[in-house]
């Protein structure tokens, strides 16, 4: 059986094709995240942790902020150094990052928190962050109100993301007493190399055995084929935001 830790650290085996399949984060859910800490004529500097290829580095980056980047697995972060290029990048995790105390203004995690200690990340973002800091957690999950993305899920099995999500979302822990939410929707149109990338980038299809890997994405190929129109699939999804402001 594939482990918890080998399934968070596997990305990289597939970090172009998830740079293709997972999908953007709303420049507007990013502002929102970081509104606490925005002031006029200063640049907030905030660690995005579990960056990725820089999905949400690139974000940051276009709200004019200065980011540094933190990811456990180095060929994700190559990826980012390609595409987001200039920005400080390091091997780390949330539960220990290579940052000194009250250096950030903002700890920003994007796909990111549901592989964390919830509690020992709590307390190391309390460590990094300033007085006022802001903790930003956000997620991209497909809309499974609609009965053809509920069927895709059955084809490559749900996640630990949204699991979290379908409950309620992270819990605060000290140093955050709580956490606003909101949520955006909106669809992402899709071809069918990136509709397959968007399901080969999952851990459990990743790590899965080369049958049941080849059955799964036979079986989302055969969905698209059946769903677009145009060669295109509309794929709806929800935007979950979390803030939480430290507390000294």
């Amino acid at each position: 059986m594939v482990s918890r830790e080998e399934m968070s650290t596997s990305f990289g085996r597939e970090a172009t094709r998830y740079e293709s399949g997972r999908p953007d984060y709303p420049a507007e859910a990013v502002a929102w995240l970081l509104e606490p800490v925005t002031e006029p004529g200063r640049r907030p500097r905030v660690a995005d942790v579990g960056a990725g290829t820089g999905k949400l580095t690139r974000v940051l980056r276009e709200l004019e902020a200065e980011v540094v980047a933190v990811d456990p697995d180095a060929d994700m972060l190559a990826e980012l150094r390609r595409r987001v290029p200039g920005t400080p990048a390091f091997v780390g995790t949330a539960e220990r990052m290579p940052l000194p105390d009250a250096s950030v203004d903002a700890v920003v995690g994007g796909q990111a928190w549901h592989w964390v200690d919830p509690v020992a990340g709590a307390v190391e973002a309390g460590r990094v962050l300033r007085e006022g800091g802001v903790l930003g957690l956000v997620w991209n999950v497909r809309d499974e109100r609609v009965a053809w993305v509920h069927r895709l899920t059955g084809i490559m099995h749900g996640s630990s993301a949204e699991q979290l999500i379908s409950e309620g979302g992270p819990r605060p822990h000290p140093r955050f007493e709580a956490f606003d939410t909101r949520v955006w929707e909106w669809h992402r149109p899709l071809r069918r190399e990136a509709f397959l990338d968007m399901a080969a980038s999952r851990s459990s299809v990743i790590t899965a055995e080369v049958t049941a890997r080849r059955r799964i994405l036979d079986e989302v190929g055969a969905l698209f084929d059946e769903l677009a129109q145009n060669g295109v699939v509309e794929l709806p999804y929800r935007t979950e935001a979390f803030r939480g402001v430290v507390r000294r």
